[in-house]
């Protein structure tokens, strides 16, 4: 297929519409939205004004400002959207390479829609529905050839930028070539997981699962069971997210729960589970009662201000559609299972339990199990893509049939012939072939089942897929230790892996990095930091530091920061080029590796920020520097330049622990630049990374020079002070605050100095050092990283 996607046009303007919007914006796509113009216009409205015609879409993007959580990386990319109205602008689309209809969710209105389109689409361009279960075959009723051949249905999850999953639906007349250019468009541009469906009632992941949760609704009333009992059991115990059953319900609204179970009723009278999905009557009670959950402020728990003032969250008495406060969970199979890290393990203890809550989590996944076996190949040909819908629409850590791996095949199918339940005849077939699970390694990469084939085959994957598992698998391991290990990546390039409980920085760290270094320089062309983790580093080993501190050891403290600012330091100026791939959490320590490193590749999602004043010490491996050279490195011996606009974005950012919530918004606060790259898939981050360190290399890489920078010394801390000093003034800060915010501030201006007297990196290191050591023996520091090891909640003193 030759058309690029260049230009998008989103039709509709709700909660999903102006969603993909704005994720097409984040990747940095121009946008079209179009709704209907507002059909009962107000006694004061002008019918003719552009604020009127187009105040749907102009109420969309004004929402996309506030929502939270935020679909947009930066609000930058607002100015990526235009808006216009289905009567005044719909002959715009010829200006797009793809047309994505998200209207109401009833065929006449997109029969209608789509027969008004299909004269103004340009030559080529993709035209897709977002239907989240209407027939194609209803849909395109009248269309031409040249639109069939260019339609299919892209089904994103909500919300569109936190949900990896795109199922990808093609009619009988979609051209191949759409299909397969949709589906790299949508996995290397828009970042999302493709599941490729077939045209089915809610086709994978809303199939199987409202099958599932269904499930739970028919089985807990007989295993006596609470909303909140249900809900702690179907959680992360299962693998799955803590919002599990009922408050998952009310995040995406009964009303909607309620559409999709009817929609499945009512469209398939041959699925011998049909009855399954009848919505209960205590459901159909609680829409009838307006209680559809977060869009109506109740529905199975109801958030309350108690005479106090604190708030609660009540749970629903089912029997009587009642509130009342929740109860504590404790089962011994949740129990056995709450310290268990691997997911797998942590399924199994669960499932072979012996309590009441093991017996119904057993039952409901075995029925969900065997209920996904026999879809196919009704929804799907395989079983990955449905493992993949399930992980990536539904948030499961395990899909159904990985499930069934860890629980065990065979084992599975016996417990189920025990219960009645009849899981698919290829299962079995698959059992006495040999194979005993559906998921294999061969070599270095995963294998799967192939039904039809009878064999196993390759998992697919996109072949910028680059992960530590394949290195381990390859035996490419270099150097280890018990919290960091060094990988051979091929090429060259070398990948220093953090592995430590949520990849803490400690001194075995800080040795590999220094290993790794060595051996890249020796041997190399360039280094990769990152990992296969849920966070890149949630920072350093603060129970360690704390024990140290307490045990009177400063000198190793004083020790362990210099050695960590001395490295980062040795990153930057290595011979060798060094790219950090920082994802999720990255903060404190973790901020400063990637900002040590020479480039930065980043994933969309990234949690970065300087976090330290929160147990009341400083950056202390460099960060505060850092910091203050991206912002100010440029100008930073330029007389012209005042230094105190940027001196105050720096403090701020670190003295009020900011963290950005998107690369984008990483690079507006300093800690990426303008030249960092940005992943949107983290599947290819290391891949990305990879390529930018060879990129480097192949270019003639040579490490920067050092910044050296012109500070206002005491006259820019006194004026950070005035600021401190209101803040005190006015409750906003404490005493405390206040004083650690001087230490900072002392950091940042360079300590005792004049402007004319440029300040070195080195130097800013030192007084760096000063200020973290003379920190860390306050006691009020001490006791704030105490309570914060012991709450998790920082503690203003």
């Amino acid at each position: 297929m030759s058309v690029r996607i260049k230009k998008v046009a989103v039709l509709g303007a709700g909660v999903m519409g102006s969603g993909i919007a704005a994720h097409v914006a984040n990747a940095g796509l121009p946008v079209l939205m179009l709704d209907m113009v507002p059909p009962k216009p107000g006694p004061t409205d002008d019918v003719k004004s552009k604020a009127f015609r187009n105040r749907f879409p102009l109420g969309a993007l004004a929402n996309l400002r506030k929502q939270r959580p935020a679909p947009l990386f930066t609000a930058a990319a607002l100015g990526l959207i235009e808006v216009g109205n289905f009567d005044d602008d719909l002959a715009r689309i010829s200006e797009c390479d793809w047309v994505v209809e998200v209207v109401k969710e009833e065929l006449g209105v997109k029969q209608a829609l789509f027969a008004r389109v299909e004269p103004h689409l340009r030559p080529g361009a993709v035209i897709s529905s977002n239907t989240s279960g209407l027939s194609i075959v209803g849909m395109l009723e009248g269309r031409g050839a040249g639109f069939r051949k260019n339609f299919l249905v892209t089904h994103f999850f909500n919300p569109v930028r936190y949900m990896k999953l795109l199922e990808l639906v093609p009619g009988k007349d979609t051209d191949p070539a759409v299909l397969e250019h949709l589906a790299r468009f949508g996995e290397e541009v828009l970042g999302k997981g493709i599941v490729y469906a077939k045209d089915s009632t809610n086709f994978i992941a809303n199939r199987v699962g409202t099958y599932g949760m269904l499930r739970v609704l028919a089985e807990l009333q007989k295993a006596e069971l609470t909303v909140e009992e249900v809900d702690k059991i179907f959680g992360p115990a299962l693998g799955r997210p803590k919002s599990a059953v009922f408050r998952t319900t009310d995040i995406v609204g009964l009303d909607t729960f309620v559409h999709v179970a009817k929609n499945c009723y009512d469209t398939l009278p041959q699925d011998e589970e049909r009855e399954t999905f009848r919505v209960p009557a205590f459901v159909e009670q609680m829409v009838q009662k307006g209680m559809l959950g977060d869009k109506s402020g109740m529905g199975f728990y109801k958030l309350v201000r108690k005479p106090d003032g604190e708030k609660e969250i009540l749970a629903l008495d089912l029997a009587t559609l009642t509130y009342r406060p929740q109860g504590k969970v404790r089962f011994e199979s949740l129990g056995a299972a709450r310290n268990i890290e691997d997911v797998g393990e942590r399924i199994r203890t669960v499932l072979t339990g012996t309590d009441k809550a093991a017996r119904f989590a057993e039952r409901v996944t075995l029925d969900t199990l065997a209920y996904a076996s026999r879809r196919i190949p009704e929804i799907s040909d395989d079983l990955v893509n449905i493992d993949r819908a399930l992980r990536w629409g539904f948030a499961w850590d395990l899909g159904p049939f990985q499930v069934w791996d860890v629980y065990g095949v065979r084992k599975g199918v016996a417990r189920m012939t025990e219960l009645g339940i009849k899981p698919a005849p290829w299962v079995e077939q698959m059992l006495a072939s040999g194979r005993e699970s559906f998921y294999a390694v061969e070599g270095t990469r995963d294998t799967a089942w192939d039904i039809a084939s009878k064999k196993a085959t390759p998992v697919p994957e996109n072949p910028r897929t680059l992960r530590v598992e394949y290195l381990r698998r390859g035996n490419k391991r270099v150097q280890t230790n018990e919290s960091s290990s060094l990988w051979d990546a091929g090429d060259g390039v070398f990948l220093l892996e953090f592995h430590s409980k949520m990849n803490a920085l400690d001194d075995a760290i800080i040795g590999m990095m220094n290993t790794a270094l060595d051996h890249t320089e020796k041997e190399g062309r360039g280094l990769v930091i990152g990992n296969d983790g849920a966070n890149f580093s949630a920072g350093a080993n603060l129970m360690a530091l704390l024990m140290a501190i307490k045990s009177d050891d400063m000198g190793s403290v004083a020790k362990m920061v210099e050695a960590f600012q001395r490295v980062n330091q040795r990153m930057r100026y290595s011979p060798v080029p060094v790219v950090a791939a920082p994802f999720g959490l990255t903060l404190g320590g973790g901020a400063e590796v990637s900002m040590g490193a020479n480039a930065i590749q980043a994933a969309a999602e990234l949690y970065m920020g300087l976090v330290e004043v929160g147990v009341g010490l400083i950056p202390g491996g460099g960060g505060n520097m850092q910091l203050l050279r991206n912002l100010y490195g440029p100008f930073a011996t330029d007389k012209d330049f005042d230094s105190l606009p940027f001196l105050k974005k720096a403090f701020l950012s670190i003295g009020t622990a900011k963290v950005v919530t998107s690369a984008e918004e990483a690079r507006e606060a300093g800690f990426l630049s303008g030249l960092d790259g940005i992943s949107l898939n983290r599947d290819f981050l290391l891949a990305d990374a990879k390529a930018r360190v060879l990129g480097m290399a192949n270019a003639g890489f040579r490490p920067p020079r050092p910044t050296h920078f012109r500070l206002s010394g005491r006259s820019g801390a006194a004026t950070i002070d005035m600021m401190l000093y209101d803040m005190e003034l006015n409750n906003q800060i404490s005493a405390y605050d206040r004083h650690i915010g001087q230490k900072l501030a002392t950091v940042l201006t360079g300590g005792d100095v004049s402007t004319s007297m440029p300040v070195s990196e080195e130097r800013l290191l030192e007084l760096e050092r000063e200020a973290f050591l003379s920190l860390c023996g306050e006691e009020k520091t001490q006791a704030r990283m105490a309570h914060l090891l012991e709450t998790g909640k920082p503690l203003r003193n």
